[in-house]
């Protein structure tokens, strides 16, 4: 147990350099983008047609802090980071915690929901198809997993608003109906999300479950062929149990670590989902706030938030797979 402490412990201050490094990163980003806040803020006053001077730049990026050194800048942003508080939008003037609310939940929980919902039907499909020597189901996965892949996250979106708004006159967009868009959670509330997050979760698992089939089938093709499987099947071990004990075990370990990636890889494609579908949520958000308003404080807001996410199931991943491979598990304890 001593030595799993220890693997648990450097893979926490693992984690957190890695964090620290990647908020170094994204701070540095946000200072390199021409203008600071305050130059940016009083750009957009003039536009509403004050007069605004060089004084008033000066004032306001005093009031701001921007007149410290880089690193005493990042080291108060990072350390507020941590404990949760963002300060003030560059250009909305609002501050980015209320801005968020719980729309950075509501897209984290789908993105989390679309991953586990891909998975859960990957896993046992990929290892199905591999097992049961049917040349049709073979192929049939196989076109349905290449469908995945080859249609497009934004198409699949608009083929299915175009079907519920010719069949149904509903166009699927949003997250909430008009009456409970701007209320408190509530029994009727969360009725009505779940009868519009359902498409997000589908349009986005789509092709997480197609390129996680073809994982799942690769892993377990590589892994049925080895001699410990037919060693153990020359021991009597036949049918699920061998399966299931040998093969499945050992490939799902590559699987268990890559869920920060897939993850990652689903959030990127959020954004474009959110446009097509109206979402006002973290997604929308991120590409308001990158391609049109500059706004580049809930920028990095965003950004490293979804960082400490996947940072965090990373985390999670190599312990269990710790727990569940016991050939990290060997590797780690030393038995």
């Amino acid at each position: 147990m001593l030595q799993f402490a220890r693997f648990t412990l450097v893979r926490a201050v693992m984690a957190f350099v890695t964090l620290l490094f990647v908020s170094l990163i994204v701070f540095s980003l946000m200072e390199l983008v021409p203008g600071d806040c305050a130059e940016r803020y009083l750009a957009f006053k003039n536009t509403q047609g004050l007069q605004i001077t060089t004084e008033d730049i000066d004032a306001e990026r005093a009031r701001l802090g921007l007149d410290r050194p880089f690193i005493v800048r990042w080291t108060t942003w990072i350390t507020n980071a941590f404990s949760g508080e963002f300060g003030d939008s560059c250009i909305l003037r609002v501050n980015i915690n209320h801005l968020l609310g719980d729309k950075f939940l509501i897209s984290l929980g789908i993105c989390m929901t679309s991953l586990v919902l891909a998975y859960l039907i990957a896993v046992p499909v990929g290892i199905i198809s591999v097992t049961a020597n049917s040349p049709i189901l073979n192929n049939t996965l196989r076109f349905v997993s290449y469908l995945g892949l080859a249609l497009p996250n934004f198409l699949l979106a608009l083929l299915i608003m175009l079907f519920f708004t010719v069949q149904f006159g509903e166009s699927l967009t949003g997250l909430f109906s008009s009456e409970f868009r701007d209320a408190d959670w509530s029994y009727e509330r969360v009725l009505d999300f779940l009868g519009h997050v359902w498409l997000p979760i589908f349009i986005l698992g789509w092709s997480a479950t197609a390129f996680a089939i073809q994982t799942v089938r690769a892993l377990m093709s590589d892994e049925i062929g080895k001699l410990y499987v037919t060693a153990a099947a020359a021991r009597g071990v036949t049918g699920r149990r061998l399966i299931m004990r040998y093969p499945a075990r050992h490939a799902l370990g590559p699987i268990v670590n890559s869920l920060g990636f897939d993850l990652n890889r689903i959030f990127n494609e959020l954004p474009i989902v959110a446009l097509i579908l109206t979402l006002t949520e973290t997604g929308a958000l991120l590409i308001e706030a990158l391609a049109r308003s500059n706004d580049q404080q809930l920028a990095g807001a965003i950004i490293f938030l979804l960082t400490a996410s996947i940072v965090a199931l990373n985390f999670l991943t190599d312990i269990l797979l710790a727990v569940v491979d016991p050939r990290v598990r060997r590797s780690i304890l030393g038995n």
